[in-house]
Formats: C-alpha cells, structure tokens, sequence
C-alpha cells in the first residue's frame, strides 16, 4: 500500500544534497502524497512512521546509463577478456533470443537489484530489436511500475548492420522509418513529462558504428518535436574513434555535432575520448555524459577525465552501464569505484567522495532534465535511502557522511529504499514483489535465452 502519509523521526544525520550542502541532525522528515513537505524536530501526524535513530539518511541515487536486458548475459567465461567490439559481436548473438518475457525478469532483476542499494531513479537504453519486439518497452514499464521505481526508458535502435559498413548483424537492425514509428509511438504512451513523474522516455540510436547519419539526424528532430531528451554512446573507445575517422571523417563529437547531436537535451554514455578541446566544448554547450567507470575498467575502454569535466562545468552524472559490463546493478558500489579511479589517475585533482555522491544524485537529476529528484528538500520527491549505522562495519567510519559511500565503501543493501514516498525496500529486503519468485522464474527465462551455449 502506498503510504499516503509517512514520518521518518530522529534521523541522526540526514546528507541533503543540497545547494548548502547542508547535514542535518537528528531531525524528522515528513512525506505526504509522494512530496517532502516538512523537515526539521516537529512530529507530524502519519499513517506510518519509521524510527531514524542511528541512520543516516541520503538522496536516492540516481543512474544514467543501463543496459537491464545485459543481467542475463553476465558472467560468461567466454566474453571475460575481449573488448568491446569483440565482446559485442559475440553477445549480439545471444541477445537474438530476446523475448518479453527475457526483457520483463532481466528487468525486474537489474532494477531490483539497483532498489536493494539505494537507487531510486534508473534510465534503461535498451537497442536491440529482433523479430516482433514491439513490446519490450511495455515490459520494462510493467517491471518498473510492479517494483515501485521511478523510470526513465529509451527507445533505442540500430540501422547499420554490417553489411552497411556497421558492427551488428543484420537480422537486428531495422529501417529508420520503422524505428522513427515506434519512437512516436512510445514517446506518446509513456512519457509523463509533468512534475514528479514516474515514467519519462528518450530517443537513444545507439552508437555511431551501429546507427546510419540519417537515423541520428532524424532522431534528434523528432526526439526536439516531441520534447524528449537525447541519447547515445560516444569516445567510448579507440576503436570507435577509428571508425569515425576513417567513415565520416571526422572524430565523434565532432560528427555528432554535424547531425544535431549537442545541447543541454543531450547526454552521452561514457565519454572516455573526448580530448580538452571536446570537454571545453560540451562545457559551452551543457551537453551532458553518463560516467561509467566500472564498466570502463572491465572492457578496458580507458579512463574518462572526469576532472575537467567538472572543470568545465559538464553536465555529469554516474552510471552502472550494462549488467553484462560491469557485472551488477549497484550504484553504491559504482561511486567506491569511481573514486577510487580518479584518486589513483588523477591525485589532488580528482573529485572527492562527496563530489560524487553529487554526481550519482543532484548532478544525474540535471542529466535527466530533472529538478524535481537528487536531493532532500521540501518540495522535492520523497525519494531517499537510509542505512543503519549500527553495525561492525561502519565503527569509525561516521564522522564524515557525505564522503562515506567513496572513501569507506558501502556493501551491504541498504536498511530502506523510499521512491515516491512509498518503503520499496525493507532491512535490505524488497517488498513490492517477492524476491525468491522472481528470482525462480527469473532462472527459467535465463536458461532459455543460454540453452546454446551452457
């Protein structure tokens, strides 16, 4: 039942997030029909309430860049050491056998798996399309409204294959008209564009090696016309810089450019290539980049300079990428990680813990085109997670919250996950379905989609 009324008493220590960057003490939170409407050492009347003694409270995290159909695909000894052209040529013939029902449990896996650590908001890009897939983003809007997440879905596409010069096989790509129908199509269905939405869509071709110039040009006019955001891969690697290079001419922003690919509507997933001159001008333009440091460690793509992203006043927010590159769900561990990497590449310059709690909650809120999510204020959504600090694990740990998740870590999940104002996840433990039936059949559609190599 969604809790109409809700008061969080006595948190010891509430991270806002918030412009001031304000840690608050022992105070209360009252959320009313999904909204934050008072915050400060009044009782309010509630139809629930939860005890924040010892907890530390902290905006729901927010990704910017996933693959969820990738959850069935992790793992597999036989992608472990390839990179990324090679790992996808490998795995696009597995996602082949892509179904509803595959889309639907990888889903409710990878965004459960995202709940249980504190996200409360996640952005899908899901590209590939065989045969009668017209539903798959149905399915993922079912799994993300059966689990209680605010969602942000993409329809992505591919129209390069590679008898056109482009990576994938051919059997999953499809016609620009086929794919600019569905995108008005989807855009019209489901994306809620109002304040405090829970479902918002974006048009997301899915990179230059798998996309033609006239889909990615065409895209970006309909995606203006229907007032959505922009999205795709890009400097991801070496190799795709090649690619540009030696098909357009031109390296990739600047092709990108060409076709109407810049502009604060728009954000990149990686960004890992871009040179000083590129960051300088993704600055002047607020155009945005999903940061993805995991998945950019495992397939060896590089390090992105996230220092002068933020130097330049980029628009960046933090990313798991695709489960079968990374190989989880979980943001909290992503932002220990993406610490960590910038301190060893780039010392005294790199960000700090708390600059990218910053980037995995209010700065991934901006990314989204959103003001309404990414920090504890009255007005906002009451979406936050909370954990206990009562444990082994945390002892000496608690003098500096804002800068916990980077420079101490964070591995259990989470004592509560709150979206909307509604618990989704209690003592670590999702409510919104049951975890070991999901789990089972979730098994089921997996072995399926494996039956040929395992």
């Amino acid at each position: 039942m969604i809790n109409k009324r809700l008061l969080i008493k006595n948190i010891s220590k509430i991270v806002t997030v918030d412009d001031e960057d304000r840690v608050l003490e022992n105070q209360n939170i009252y959320i009313e029909d999904g909204i934050i409407q008072y915050i400060g050492t009044e009782m309010r009347m509630s139809d629930d309430i939860i005890d924040g003694r010892g907890m530390f409270a902290y905006p729901g995290l927010i990704n910017t860049h996933h693959h969820n159909y990738q959850t069935f695909t992790r793992n597999l000894p036989q992608v472990q050491n390839m990179e990324l052209f090679d790992w996808l040529k490998y795995l696009y013939r597995i996602w082949q056998e892509l179904d509803q029902d595959i889309v639907y449990h990888s889903s409710m896996t990878a965004m459960g798996e995202l709940l249980k650590y504190g996200c409360t908001t996640s952005f899908d890009h899901h590209y590939v399309y065989p045969k009668n897939s017209d539903d798959f983003i149905d399915a993922q809007f079912k799994a993300a409204e059966d689990l209680g997440i605010r969602f942000h879905a993409s329809r992505g596409s591919m129209s390069r294959g590679v008898s056109d010069g482009g990576l994938p096989p051919d059997d999953l790509v499809q016609t620009t008209d086929k794919i600019l129908m569905e995108s008005e199509r989807l855009v019209k269905k489901f994306h809620d564009s109002s304040k405090y939405s829970m479902k918002q869509m974006a048009l997301a071709p899915c990179s230059p090696f798998s996309v033609t110039s006239e889909l990615m040009r065409e895209s970006a006019i309909l995606g203006r016309k229907l007032g959505v955001r922009l999205h795709t891969h890009l400097a991801e690697t070496l190799d795709e810089e090649k690619y540009c290079l030696s098909t357009v001419g031109m390296r990739p922003l600047e092709y990108m450019e060409s076709l109407g690919w810049i502009g604060e509507d728009v954000w990149f997933a990686h960004g890992i290539h871009f040179n000083e001159q590129e960051i300088e001008r993704l600055g002047k333009t607020k155009t945005g980049v999903a940061h993805c440091p995991v998945s950019n460690m495992k397939l060896s793509s590089g390090v992105a300079n996230l220092p002068a992203m933020l130097r330049n006043n980029v628009p960046v927010g933090l990313a798991v990428d695709g489960s079968a590159s990374n190989d989880s769900s979980n943001l909290m561990a992503e932002m220990r990680s993406a610490y960590l990497l910038h301190r060893l590449n780039f010392g005294a310059a790199a960000p700090t813990a708390y600059d990218i709690l910053k980037i995995a909650t209010k700065k991934g809120a901006k990314l989204l085109g959103r003001q309404d999510i990414g920090s504890i204020e009255v007005g906002k959504a009451a979406d936050l997670f909370m954990i206990d600090t009562d444990r082994i694990e945390l002892v000496g740990t608690l003098q500096d919250p804002k800068n916990l998740f980077g420079a101490v870590g964070y591995s259990s999940p989470v004592d509560y996950t709150i979206v909307d104002g509604r618990i989704i996840v209690k003592k670590g433990e999702l409510l919104t379905i049951d975890e070991h039936d999901i789990v089972t059949r979730a098994g089921v559609h997996l072995n399926r989609m494996l039956k040929n190599i395992i």
